[in-house]
């Protein structure tokens, strides 16, 4: 069952691009006409996108400018009882990527001795990364409540090296090291996995407390920010459209909470955590993995609560234009990868009693058509038009249809450059090209407007070519499965 669930994304997208090439040869009106609804209805998602990413990125604009620790301080929540653990998962990690990220965490308008730092180390990243923690323990350890370096084992049968072991295995040995030690509430600690690189701006702790708080359901929740990628203008052209795309998704999704999935960098209450296990040891995708995790623990009756305030990372990079590309064509895919999650997903809420029909189902689709449509849309959007025509024969190409496809298509791209054209102005006010170059000019803004014209490139390039390759790989199995690849990082200090 398993292995059959494996090849089932895979085989649904090589299926899907073959039945476009075989019908456009033997029905090649009935693809014409397929192509133009499947275009006019992305065009109306675009619509639809807009309307969620102009409300988030209101929304994300007035939480940067709240002072939350004051908002905390007059609401009569009880929010001195919470605490928080903020772990920062390093493999490799320069040694200035990490000490400015732990620096950066010092300048939280928030009670720093509520606040667990955890230095979550790799024992295959060597001797180097346990000196570079231990001298930030040094340097900062005594401003949080408690600082700690773990150490995972590298030869722990079973598990999958990456993020999500090294993870289960920090957070775990939290728990039981220091918060049971201390006679902490594991109901009243939240968990934030932080990247090596990310630096979490100044309220997001308090952000984070209040809507902790507010919910009324709080620990049946996670908790994600907006991941902005903070050297957007300083990395190559097609690492900084993924870097806004990224963003915009993160945002349109913010305002579709009841599809939002934790992603990256994000929170989640330790009684959760203890409940489930704490994260798969044998994946990849963790992030994507431990919400499925909550949502077969707690029956369905588990969400992502939107914070909608934003952290930054670094976009991919890397020493020339081509490693760059490679870089990020590498990290696309292993995002890709989070198709493993599909066989989980699939027996879990189908063996689950306490799951409606319907919820299994919904959660089913959900997954799947993602990954589908992330290995085919973009391929079908901009080529797809172009095969009645080429492979539908001379009949068909003199036909009424024949002449008015490529219009009709055409027609329904321009209008989607709305869509574009929203995407370039939001990423100047997101990020202004002043804060990568302080005498930035007007033709700077307008080359970074018109960069958004080769969004299509970058969508197949770096979207549905690794997708295509990651599942292509898990339909396979055996040596063709990935390993996690770590993303090259500098500091923050350099990349500008």
């Amino acid at each position: 069952m398993k292995r059959a669930l494996e090849i089932l994304p895979g085989a649904l997208s090589w299926g899907t691009l073959a039945l476009l090439l075989v019908l456009s040869w033997k029905l090649p009106l009935a693809v014409a006409l397929f192509i133009v609804i499947y275009d006019l209805y992305w065009l109306l998602r675009t619509v639809y996108f807009f309307i969620h990413l102009r409300a988030s990125f209101v929304l994300m604009r007035k939480n940067e400018r709240t002072n939350w620790r004051e908002t905390l301080e007059t609401s009569g929540m009880k929010w001195d009882e919470v605490r928080h653990a903020a772990v920062f998962t390093i493999y490799k990690e320069p040694y200035e990527v990490v000490r400015e990220s732990v620096e950066n965490l010092t300048r939280a308008n928030f009670p720093l001795k509520r606040i667990y730092l955890v230095l979550a180390l790799e024992a295959r990243g060597g001797a180097g990364d346990r000196v570079n923690a231990e001298k930030i323990i040094a340097e900062f350890g005594d401003m949080f409540a408690r600082a700690r370096i773990t150490v995972h084992p590298g030869d722990i049968e079973g598990e999958v090296a990456g993020k999500a072991s090294n993870e289960a295995w920090s957070v775990r040995r939290f728990y039981e090291d220091v918060v049971k030690d201390s006679g902490t509430r594991t109901e009243d600690v939240l968990v934030t996995v932080f990247d090596a690189d990310v630096h979490a701006g100044k309220e997001f702790f308090g952000i984070l407390t209040h809507a902790f708080l507010s919910n009324p359901d709080r620990l049946h929740s996670g908790y994600q920010p907006v991941a902005v990628f903070s050297n957007a203008y300083t990395v190559p052209l097609f690492a900084r459209l993924l870097g806004f795309s990224c963003t915009f998704w993160t945002l349109i999704q913010q305002a579709r909470a009841e599809k939002l999935i934790t992603f990256s960098c994000y929170s989640l209450p330790l009684t959760a955590l203890v409940d489930v296990g704490f994260w798969s040891t044998d994946v990849i995708a963790e992030d994507a993995r431990i919400f499925y995790q909550c949502l077969d623990r707690y029956a369905g009756n588990w969400r992502v609560t939107p914070l909608n305030y934003p952290v930054a990372m670094e976009a991919v990079s890397g020493g020339s234009l081509w490693e760059a590309a490679k870089n990020l064509y590498k990290q696309q895919r292993r995002w890709a990868w989070g198709a493993e999650n599909i066989p989980f997903v699939v027996t879990k809420l189908f063996a689950n009693k306490k799951f409606s029909l319907r919820e299994r189902w919904y959660w089913t689709y959900d997954i799947i058509a993602t990954f589908h449509m992330w290995a085919v849309s973009s391929l079908a959007i901009f080529f797809a038009g172009f095969l009645p025509n080429l492979l539908g024969g001379a009949e068909f190409r003199t036909s009424v249809a024949s002449y008015n496809l490529p219009m009709l298509t055409s027609l329904l791209m321009n209008l989607s450059m709305f869509g574009v054209v929203t995407s370039a102005f939001l990423s100047i006010l997101l990020l202004s090209p002043k804060e990568a170059f302080p005498h930035a000019r007007w033709y700077h803004y307008l080359s970074y407007a018109l960069q958004w014209i080769f969004v299509p490139v970058a969508l197949i390039a770096f979207g549905a070519l690794p997708a295509l390759d990651a599942q292509t790989r898990l339909m396979f199995g055996g040596r063709f499965r990935l390993g996690y690849w770590n993303t090259p990082r500098a500091s923050k200090a350099k990349s500008k």
